[in-house]
């Protein structure tokens, strides 16, 4: 027997799974030199969606948060997710980037990188692994578990090795759905120590309630280390609490050793945030119990329960949650996460809500059953596959999808220009370029006006303050644009401001979810927004089927689809509606010739809201009437 180690995701993996990911750094700073000192084998602090939502969402440099955590947490590793080919994006990047990527990540202060991909396809891990042995960092292959006709324990033990023949350090198994099942988990964690022999480490998504029972018989199998959270962001979609799992195992061989009564302290800390920022607790309904039916992982319901609650439809969600499985099966049984929950959760959303199956398909769903993310765990649905792809020749099996990628790390830099101070910013803007441009011009501006004298106050004249301390802090404030950072120890409270930035009252509304809109009867299809103009009454709409913003062409230098007087076929694209972080294509149902586009390109949308005016083409003009 052994003591079982732990990893803390409360800093990544439990916020994005509860309050989808919208932790700002500022509630983070104070507590990190007490999360320093519990011991754990690794934080999880960064990676996954927190890159994205950090540029998109809070206004943060998603490097400095690094950092600032690095530097608050001396002694303990920092831990990222990292999804093979796509790193924290959503589509494949080149070897090149990715090698700059890693790198950087490690020098910022990332030392444990846990690596998957979402078809468990080995060819997209293997040039992150590359990078990883070259710069020296822990490289962690991750087994993407779910349940399906396809997935076996020897399929898992296979993906297993070849990570292990790639130089992998350690084995993770990522039960993202909350899949696992106790005597699951004993048999797997057996396998993989009998027939791999590398350190093995669980992560398990709380879910249907499983997972404490799971890291047990884990430990008994003889795993290495667990995925824990702090209580207030346990639970539900997030992973077990620390708390629990700590007092489970004393006295027992398996002992984690760590202090409970820090524990506490540190989660007496996270309540006071959850409840400042009015966020929900994490908790297991039917719904969540229904996992062993619909397999949607923590992550993924918190997206879905936003896409829904972002088109007004947020009483679809039984009906989704039935779709996701049909819509799994029928493109070869994925494993449900980034980028392939996200790809299949929006195709089931889309099926359901405008009642036509299949009838909208994103770009990023026609790649994948081209076979542009990897090869699918099983086959796909032929019809499905030929409805989407029509004539496009799906990507030869022996070639790699990452090996399309070129390009490279210069040519990015050369694009990015002036605008990129640092590497760090070429990264950012190679994986996010609208949402980096936007924000690089933005802070490049903001630096040049000089920053403010600091205000530092105590609640006790008399009291001993670290000014050493005080300054680093004030450094921090500085750095990663928070208002204030208050620390409270001893009974000495010292809180570092920043004077230019926000008042309190609107930091705290800033920091607060916006409240979901009133969800109306859902519909099968869009009713037109009317205006006053008038026309011919054989003239129809196309109607956006969701909110979004549309385009007229797949990229600003391209052409659009489709013009006024342009006649197309039934089934062609004629523009694009990007919605829930995916690229939409909107088709023709019916032949027929454009008569007006009716809004203008990156204009946002409305469900409903008509994008064009067509006119069936004579022979088919009385077929059209009639429906």
């Amino acid at each position: 027997m052994k003591p079982l180690y732990i990893m803390d995701t409360t800093l990544r993996d439990a916020h994005q799974s509860l309050w989808a990911t919208r932790m700002e750094i500022g509630d983070m700073l104070p507590i990190l030199p007490k999360i320093d000192k519990v011991g754990y084998w690794a934080v999880e602090c960064w990676g996954g969606a927190t890159f994205d939502t950090c540029l998109r969402f809070l206004d943060e440099n998603p490097w400095q948060r690094l950092r600032s955590i690095k530097q608050l947490c001396p002694n303990t590793p920092l831990s990222m997710l990292t999804r093979g080919q796509n790193l924290v994006g959503y589509h494949h990047y080149s070897a090149d980037i990715i090698d700059h990527f890693i790198k950087a990540s490690h020098r910022n202060g990332v030392d444990v990188f846990r690596v998957f991909d979402a078809l468990n396809d080995i060819r997209n891990v293997e040039d992150t692994a590359r990078s990883l042995k070259e710069c020296g960092a822990h490289f962690e292959g991750a087994l993407s578990y779910t349940m399906s006709p396809v997935h076996t324990l020897d399929s898992y033990l296979e993906y297993a090795q070849q990570l292990k023949d790639i130089g992998a350090d350690s084995i993770a198994i990522k039960d993202m759905a909350g899949m696992l099942t106790p005597y699951r988990t004993e048999r797997l964690v057996k396998a993989l120590r009998d027939e791999i022999g590398l350190p093995i480490h669980v992560h398990c998504h709380y879910v249907g309630g499983m997972a404490p029972a799971n890291y047990i018989k884990a430990a008994e199998a003889g795993a290495d280390i667990v995925d824990t959270a702090s209580a207030p962001l346990a639970f539900g979609n997030s992973q077990p609490a620390v708390e629990m799992v700590v007092a489970a195992l004393k006295e027992s061989g398996y002992d984690t050793g760590l202090d409970l009564d820090l524990l506490f302290e540190i989660s007496d800390y996270w309540e006071q945030v959850r409840i400042r920022g009015k966020w929900k607790r994490g908790v297991s309904s039917l719904m969540h119990m229904q996992v062993y039916s619909h397999q949607v992982p923590g992550g993924m319901m918190s997206n879905l329960v936003s896409q829904l609650e972002e088109q007004n439809a947020s009483d679809r969600l039984g009906d989704v949650l039935e779709e996701i499985p049909r819509v799994r099966a029928e493109v070869g049984y994925p494993p449900l996460v980034t980028p392939m929950s996200q790809i299949v959760g929006t195709q089931a959303v889309f099926n359901v809500l405008t009642g036509k199956r299949w009838s909208v398909v994103s770009t990023e769903m026609k790649d994948y059953i081209a076979g542009y993310y990897g090869k699918a765990p099983g086959p796909i649905d032929e019809e499905i596959s030929k409805k989407v792809l029509g004539d496009t020749k799906p990507l030869p099996p022996d070639v790699a999808p990452g090996s399309l990628v070129t390009t490279t790390y210069d040519e990015v830099a050369e694009e990015v220009g002036d605008l990129a101070q640092s590497e760090e910013d070429v990264l950012m803007y190679a994986l996010f370029p609208n949402e980096a441009r936007a924000f690089l011009e933005k802070h490049n501006e903001e630096a040049e006006t000089p920053f403010l004298e600091d205000t530092i106050s105590s609640s006790k004249e008399d009291d001993y303050v670290d000014i050493a301390q005080i300054r680093e802090l004030a450094n921090l404030v500085e750095e990663t644009g928070v208002g204030e950072i208050a620390v409270e120890e001893a009974g000495t409270k010292v809180v570092v401001r920043n004077p230019e930035a926000v008042g309190e009252a609107e930091l705290a509304e800033s920091s607060q979810p916006a409240e979901a809109p009133a969800a109306p009867a859902a519909a099968a299809e869009a009713a037109p927004v009317p205006d006053d103009k008038e026309r011919p009454a054989t003239w129809l709409p196309i109607t956006s089927p969701m909110v979004g913003t549309f385009y007229a062409a797949p990229s600003p230098d391209d052409d659009p689809y489709v013009a006024v007087g342009d006649t197309v076929a039934a089934g062609q694209t004629v523009c694009i509606v990007e919605a829930m972080k995916l690229m939409n294509e909107i088709a023709a149902e019916q032949i027929c010739t454009v008569q007006e586009v009716c809004v203008e390109n990156a204009q946002p949308v409305e469900y409903g809201t008509v994008l064009f005016y067509v006119e069936p083409v004579a022979e088919h003009a009385e077929d059209a009437t009639a429906e």
